[in-house]
C-alpha cells in the first residue's frame, strides 16, 4: 500500500472514530434530555405521561383497583322506571321489634328490629339498596349510639342496637337516600369523570393574567390537545390545565374551586330533592327501658342524675387495635370508645400535659382543620404563628414554646375546592410525609375524603396508594411515630358530596391502611350517634370528643 493510500485509510479511520464519538455523545445527551423531561415537571408538554407510582404503593393500587367492585359493593336496584311514586318513601316505610316487646331489656345486650321499605303507594319494596341510618338515643342522659343496618336485599332490613346505658332509650330511623336515589349516585360515579372543575391562574412577567379550567383528567379541561400537565415528583400525582392562549404552562401561580356541573336529569333531581332526603321515619317502636344487671361493672354517675353505662375496655388506646362495630357511643355527651379506654381531657392543663414536647402534623381537609382550631381556641398558651398564608388552605401553625408544642395543619393538594391559593402552598401529603424524620414526639394526623366525592373512586384509590407507601416508609424508618387516620364524617346530601359517597370513601380509607400500625378516629360514627343535625363541619361538642380520642392515642395512660 502506498503512503498516499495509507494516509487516506488512516484519515478515514479517524473520521469514523470521530463520527462514532459524535453519535455516542449525541445519544448520551438525548438520554439525559429525555431523563430530565420525564423526571422533572416540564409543563410545556401537552401529552401527559403514564402515571408510575412507587413500587411499594403499586401493590395496594393494583389490588384496590381490581377489587373496587367488591370494596364498594352495593345491592343493585331496578330503578323506578320514571315513576317517582315507585321510589322508597320515608312516610310509608315502617319498622317494628323483631320479637315480642319486653317490660325491660338487659344492659349490655342487643335489641333487634325489622324495617320494611315501601314506596309512596305503601307497597312493600322487593329489593334493597336504600341508605337508612338508625340510632338509639337516650335524651335524658345525652346518650346515643348508631344502630347496625343489614340489607337483606328483598325490601327488608335488620336493625341491631347495642344497649349501652341504663334507663330510657328511644329509636330513630332516617332514610338518607332511597335505593333509586342511590342508583343516581352510582351512575354519576360510574359515568361522570367529575362533577366539578377548578380554575388555574397564570401570571406573566409583566403581571398579565389568564385563567383557565383545570381538573384531574385532561379531557375534563375543555381542551383536547392544548393541555398543560403537572406532575408531583414525590407522589406521581398528575394535574391538568387547559393551555393559556399567551402564557407558558410554567406560569401557573394560583388555584381555586371552579364550577359545579349539572350532571342530573330533572327526574334524578326529584329523587334527590330535600323532601325525600334525610327524613325521619314514623316512630315504629316506643320508648324502651334498659335495666342494670346485678354485679355488672359499670361507669359511675353524678349525684342526683344517676345513670349507668357500660365501661370502655380497660386496654389503653394504641395504633393497630381492632375496630369493633359500633366503635363507641355517647353518654352524657362524652364519647366512650368500645375499642380501648378513651380518656377525657376537660381542662387546659390536661391537654397541655398530653401534648408537651410533641410536634403534631395535621394534613387534610377543613374538617381536620377544626381539630387544629379547637386546640388553638381551647388552650390559651398555644399561640398562632402568622405564616402569611391563605387561611383556608394553610399552612397554619400554633406553638407553645414553654412546653415545646408545635401544631401544624395544611390542606392536601389537588383536587382542593378552596378560595384562590398559591400553587406553591399546595404540597401533597406524600411530599410532607417524606420530609418527616418521625419519632416518639411526632404525631401525624391524616384526614381526607370530602374533596374526593366529586370524582370516580379510582382517583381516591390512586391518591391513597401513594400515601400508604409514604406512611409505610415513615413507620419503617421510625416505628415510634404515631399515625392517626380521621375517617370522613357525615354532612353532605347532594350529588357532589352525599353520605353514600362518604361511606364508600371510608371503606377505601380502611382498606388503604389495613395491616399498618395506625390508629383510626371514626368520625362517621361520632357524627351520626346523637340527635344532632348533620353538618360537614360539626359543632364543638363533636370536635371536642374527636380531639379527646386523638389525645387518648397520644397519651393512652
Amino acid at each position: 500500500m502506498s503512503n498516499k493510500q495509507l494516509q487516506n485509510s488512516k484519515s478515514s479511520s479517524i473520521t469514523q472514530v470521530k463520527w462514532r464519538k459524535i453519535v455516542v455523545v449525541g445519544l448520551v445527551t438525548a438520554i439525559w434530555v429525555l431523563y430530565f423531561r420525564v423526571s422533572w415537571p416540564d409543563s410545556t408538554i401537552p401529552r401527559p405521561p403514564r402515571l408510575r407510582l412507587a413500587h411499594k404503593s403499586s401493590s395496594f393500587l393494583s389490588r384496590a383497583l381490581a377489587n373496587l367492585t367488591h370494596l364498594l359493593s352495593w345491592p343493585l336496584t331496578p330503578g323506578d322506571r320514571g315513576d317517582i311514586l315507585a321510589s322508597t318513601s320515608p312516610q310509608t316505610s315502617t319498622y317494628h321489634l323483631r320479637g315480642p316487646a319486653q317490660a325491660s331489656y338487659t344492659l349490655g345486650g342487643y335489641l333487634e328490629a325489622v324495617l320494611v321499605a315501601r314506596d309512596h303507594w305503601g307497597r312493600p319494596k322487593t329489593h334493597g339498596g336504600d341508605l337508612f341510618r338508625a340510632q338509639l338515643l337516650g335524651p335524658y342522659v345525652s346518650a346515643g349510639v348508631p344502630g347496625d343496618v343489614q340489607d337483606l336485599e328483598n325490601g327488608t332490613y335488620l336493625l341491631s342496637f347495642p344497649l349501652l346505658w341504663a334507663g330510657r332509650a328511644q329509636f330513630q330511623v332516617r332514610l338518607i337516600h332511597s335505593s333509586e336515589a342511590v342508583g343516581v349516585l352510582q351512575r354519576i360515579w360510574r359515568e361522570e369523570g367529575a362533577t366539578v372543575d377548578f380554575i388555574g391562574y397564570f401570571r406573566g412577567p409583566t403581571g398579565s393574567e389568564e385563567n383557565v379550567t383545570c381538573n384531574v383528567n385532561p379531557l375534563l379541561t375543555g381542551e383536547e390537545e392544548a393541555i398543560c400537565y403537572y406532575k408531583d415528583e414525590d407522589s406521581g400525582e398528575l394535574w391538568f390545565c387547559a393551555r393559556p392562549l399567551t402564557l407558558p404552562c410554567d406560569s401557573l401561580v394560583g388555584h381555586s374551586a371552579g364550577h359545579y356541573w349539572n350532571v342530573t336529569t330533572p327526574h334524578e333531581d326529584a329523587l334527590l330533592a330535600w323532601n325525600l332526603t334525610d327524613k325521619v321515619l314514623p316512630q315504629g317502636i316506643g320508648t324502651v327501658r334498659v335495666s342494670q344487671e346485678k354485679n355488672r361493672k359499670l361507669a359511675s354517675c353524678a349525684p342526683n342524675a344517676c345513670s349507668v353505662a357500660v365501661l370502655s375496655p380497660e386496654r389503653p388506646c394504641y395504633p393497630g387495635i381492632p375496630a369493633p362495630k359500633p366503635s363507641g357511643f355517647y353518654h352524657r355527651n362524652v364519647w366512650h370508645s368500645l375499642a380501648c379506654f378513651s380518656r377525657s381531657f376537660p381542662t387546659t392543663d390536661s391537654i397541655l400535659g398530653c401534648l408537651a414536647g410533641r410536634i403534631v402534623h395535621m394534613m387534610g381537609d377543613s374538617t381536620l382543620r377544626q381539630w387544629w382550631e379547637y386546640l388553638r381556641d381551647t388552650v390559651p398558651s398555644l399561640k398562632p404563628v402568622d405564616l402569611h398564608a391563605i387561611y383556608h388552605s394553610g399552612p397554619l401553625m400554633a406553638v407553645d414554646t414553654t412546653r415545646g408544642i408545635v401544631l401544624h395543619w395544611r390542606a392536601h393538594s389537588w383536587p382542593l375546592r378552596s378560595l384562590r391559593t398559591p400553587v406553591a402552598s399546595l404540597h401533597s401529603v406524600v411530599r410532607e410525609l417524606a420530609g418527616l424524620a418521625g419519632g416518639p414526639h411526632t404525631v401525624v394526623v391524616l384526614g381526607l375524603g370530602a374533596h374526593f366525592t366529586t370524582f370516580p373512586p379510582s382517583i381516591f384509590v390512586r391518591r391513597l396508594a401513594g400515601i400508604r407507601a409514604a406512611v409505610t416508609a415513615l413507620l419503617a424508618r421510625e416505628p415510634s411515630t404515631l399515625v392517626v387516620i380521621k375517617l370522613a364524617n357525615t354532612g353532605y346530601k347532594s350529588v357532589y358530596g352525599s353520605d353514600w359517597f362518604t361511606l364508600q370513601v371510608n371503606r377505601l380509607l380502611r382498606a388503604a391502611f389495613s395491616g399498618l400500625r395506625v390508629a383510626f378516629v371514626d368520625a362517621w360514627e361520632m357524627t351520626s350517634s346523637l340527635a344532632l343535625p348533620d353538618n360537614i363541619h360539626p359543632g364543638k361538642l363533636i370536635v371536642q370528643n374527636e380531639v379527646d380520642l386523638l389525645l387518648s392515642f397520644i397519651c393512652p395512660t
